[in-house]
């Protein structure tokens, strides 16, 4: 037994160095001094000390002689590194160079610093900005009319266009000098997210030319004489910008675009210049029809050495008014009955000058580089504000319908199949605004979150979808219905817009994502790749010594850290600071009051949830080391073959992009002064997040390459098997009922959501008839009671309400209120009927 501990100590000692990542030197004596204690001091058998020390030796003498490990063990793997590593295309490199590296970093390390998340600032709006959500964006939002803009128009009101260009919506992110608005990317990311809860197709026209399109282009690269043309008239919407980047042939693959552009000299106003000859066909591009500015991606030759000896020059960006001879526009596409302006443009032979590049002649091929750090940007805001105000709107719809709908003499909502979809509606939305929040943040501190833009792209988008046929499914055949009452309708029907664009889902999750991050976010790999490319191979290889030893020693710890918080349920992890204290002083249960009230601020204090708090970041830390372990070990086996294993490197992602997900809830919640209510809402988003991680990570064990060596990961990962849980029915229960209940704690969710209380709205009447219904339930309680007792008898043909009142029930003024909400809840389940002639196709002209 003494032989058995003395054993356990040395591997328990081993594993704590690695973990705390001491260096070499160091752990080679602290391993030493204890071999040396157990030889002289334990009853360990001399053959079992004789085994140990031989191992030491021969693992710690070679690797703490620099020149002997650097000649002997480095030289040889780096140049099996440079010969196994796999091909780098030049938009693939571009991807990986473009962006930066910020929250996805800490993932990677396996340690993240939560103290540092916190540090973070809140992002807020200043005084101008609130004003411009609370004057031009709200009457925006009650000027607009779906029904009439998706079915009668199909386009916006000319009066809504008006609007948009004189209150410079299309200039949110052009700076004050140049005539624009100088919003943040947080306010960008409110006002899109207020006016897709209102209209997506609205959303969508407000959203695009203040993304990726010619104004942000032109605000990174363009000339100064660019800027000063362009810029003030894309703020007054003297111009409609457009981009045209995907081809019929290429789609997603950029690296195949067949767009191009041949040097030549041709003639332009009058004058010989040097230009080039442009020809395209692109599709599916959004302001397109209505455009009258041109961002255009192609790619540049030079056949006849006009610049130069290089022939191809790559891919290369241009702006170009659309009334330049030889540009078709083309006609409109239909995308699933969206109203929005998107279609095709193409061109044969067209002349353009060189200043028309963006940048001038000197940025040709730089365009994908350009694209990617203008897309990392892009993907952080639109995307992930037209999802979020979807899903806001979902649940203010759908909970104040399942408060008002009855079935069975009592609200649906309270039933606990629909109650388990208002919870999934509800936790979802918090967990994309939080996501929403914190990747708008990182783009006002100067970020370019590349790799993170594909996590809320691709997850916003897909728990949108989930928000939305939860709440079709709660609707029933209120939802199904189409009419100037069906508020729910159009936005389902174009949710596979949002996936599909700006790089489709399945290829987001399956390639992006961890293809992308595991070397650009590693905190070794990148560095190691480009060392080899070094042509000094001394210099090279001293490099990549230091970067080799360094990472081995970054896996075992990670290794040892996955084991030993998976041993100890995540207590060795550190906490933020603001959770590093003693005992709670608040009793758990009072979570748990489904009644809204006022909550004050409990930052940097101990409350009621604090427990349940520690315990996520805990189990962050810990599976964020198991994270790292799993993909260093995937990288070490697969190599190259790893962005080929797209099932394995979608679920890696999927890991990824969990633990970002709930690092982006807790620091929300810990933003918005840690309200005790809202806690339901944090367990529902952090506790699904937890599951799925476990659950991607037994996926991807399951189905490693090498059976062993999953077998052997599956030890250090789940050394007590798997214990995490998703979201109880308790904490569903209250996360419905906040949906259903007006208050602060529904105010909090729906905060940037449109919400209008004109019972004349289509939505409006929802929120209008909410309070009436919450008002007169007592009296129908009350009413209820009277029947089943007896008190209250009437004839089926006399008016009950009236009855009530004369036998002293209820008062008059009480049966008034009730007549009041029963007309309410009528006129919210009413659905649209048409006659035979109203639903006859429209003859053209």
């Amino acid at each position: 037994m003494l032989t058995l501990l003395w054993l356990l100590g040395l591997i328990l000692i081993i594993a704590v160095l690695a973990w705390k990542r001491v260096g070499l030197m160091n752990a080679s004596v602290v391993v030493g001094g204890y071999l040396l204690a157990m030889t002289l001091l334990g009853p360990v058998h001399w053959f079992i000390d004789l085994l140990l020390w031989a191992l030491f030796l021969g693992v710690a003498i070679p690797l703490n002689m620099t020149d002997w490990r650097r000649r002997s063990i480095t030289t040889p793997l780096f140049h099996w590194f440079r010969k196994v590593l796999p091909p780098i295309s030049d938009t693939e490199r571009e991807a990986l160079e473009a962006g930066t590296v910020w929250w996805d970093g800490e993932i990677f390390t396996g340690r993240p610093d939560w103290n540092r998340l916190h540090s973070y600032p809140q992002p807020v709006l200043t005084e101008e900005e609130q004003a411009f959500l609370d004057g031009p964006v709200e009457e925006l939002c009650r000027m607009t009319n779906e029904w009439q803009i998706t079915t009668e128009l199909q386009d916006l009101p000319e009066e809504v266009w008006q609007f948009i260009k004189d209150n410079g919506f299309f200039g949110l992110i052009i700076p004050k000098e140049y005539g624009g608005k100088g919003f943040s990317a947080f306010a960008h990311s409110q006002v899109a997210m207020k006016l897709a809860s209102r209209s997506g197709d609205l959303g969508s026209t407000v959203m695009v030319p203040n993304s990726l399109g010619p104004a942000e282009l032109l605000l990174h690269y363009g000339t100064d004489e660019q800027k000063n043309h362009y810029l003030p008239r894309l703020a007054a919407g003297q111009e409609a910008p457009c981009f045209a980047l995907t081809s019929p042939e290429a789609g997603s693959d950029a690296g195949a675009m067949p767009d191009r552009g041949i040097v030549c000299r041709g003639e332009w106003e009058g004058q010989e210049v040097l230009g080039l000859r442009v020809t395209w066909e692109k599709r599916y591009i959004t302001l397109g029809p209505v455009a009258t500015l041109l961002g255009l991606a192609f790619k540049v030759y030079d056949p006849d050495g006009l610049l130069g000896e290089r022939e191809e020059l790559g891919i290369s960006l241009a702006l170009i008014p659309t009334n330049t001879p030889g540009i078709e526009i083309g006609r409109r596409h239909f995308p699933l009955n969206a109203a929005f302006m998107n279609g095709p443009n193409s061109g044969t032979d067209v002349f353009i000058p060189m200043d028309y590049l963006i940048g001038g002649q000197e940025m040709i091929g730089h365009g994908w580089k350009m694209l990617m750090n203008c897309l990392a940007v892009g993907r952080s805001i639109s995307l992930p504000a037209g999802g979020t105000g979807a899903a806001k709107m979902a649940s203010m719809t759908t909970g104040a319908y399942a408060r008002i709908r009855r079935q069975f003499n009592m609200p649906i909502g309270e039933f606990e199949g629909v109650e388990e979809a208002l919870a999934r509606i509800g936790g979802n939305t918090y967990v994309m605004d939080a996501a929403r929040r914190m990747t708008a943040g990182a783009v006002d501190l100067g970020e370019k979150p590349a790799v993170l833009s594909g996590v809320v792209k691709y997850h916003i988008t897909e728990r949108m979808r989930q928000c939305m046929n939860d709440a079709m499914d709660v609707h029933g055949g209120k939802g199904i219905c189409m009419g100037p009452k069906n508020y729910l309708g159009r936005g389902y029907q174009s949710v596979p817009i949002s996936i599909t664009v700006e790089g489709a889902n399945i290829l987001t999750r399956s390639m992006m994502i961890f293809g992308q991050g595991a070397i650009r976010s590693h905190p070794f790999v990148l560095q190691e790749m480009l060392a080899t490319q070094d042509p000094d191979e001394q210099q090279a290889i001293a490099r990549f010594d230091a970067l080799l030893y360094e990472h081995i020693g970054h896996a075992l710890g990670n290794a040892a850290g996955s084991l030993l918080l998976g041993l100890t349920a995540g207590w060795l992890a550190p906490l933020p600071d603001h959770l590093d204290h003693g005992p709670r002083r608040r009793n758990l249960r009072r979570s748990g009051n489904d009644s809204p009230r006022k909550t004050p601020d409990y930052r940097h204090s101990a409350h009621a949830g604090d427990a349940d708090i520690r315990r996520y970041y805990r189990q962050l830390s810990r599976l964020s080391a198991a994270f790292a372990t799993l993909t260093d070990t995937s990288m070490l086996m697969l190599g190259g073959e790893l962005k080929r294993r797209e099932r394995l490197s979608a679920r890696l992602g999927d890991v990824l992009s969990y633990i970002y997900l709930a690092s982006a809830c807790l620091k929300h919640y810990h933003d918005q002064g840690d309200p005790v209510e809202d806690l339901p809402l944090l367990r529902w988003g952090v506790e699904d997040l937890l599951a799925k991680i476990e659950q991607a990570m037994h996926e991807i064990l399951l189905n490693f390459p090498d059976r062993a060596v999953g077998i052997a990961l599956r030890v250090i990962i789940f050394p007590l098997g798997r214990r995490l849980k998703p979201p109880s029915d308790l904490t569903c229960h209250r996360v419905a009922r906040l949906l259903m209940t007006p208050g602060p704690m529904r105010d909090r969710l729906l905060d940037g959501c449109y919400v209008s209380e004109d019972p004349t709205d289509v939505t409006g009447l929802l929120n209008h008839s909410l309070g009436q219904i919450i008002l007169a339930d007592p009296i129908e309680q009350r009413l209820a009671k009277a029947r089943r007792s007896g008190e209250l008898d009437h004839d089926s043909d006399a008016d009950e309400l009236a009855v009530a009142a004369e036998s002293g029930v209820i008062s008059p003024e009480e049966a008034k209120l009730v007549r009041e909400a029963r007309e309410a809840r009528r006129a919210v389940i009413e659905v649209d009927d048409f006659s035979q002639e109203e639903m006859r196709p429209r003859q053209a002209g």
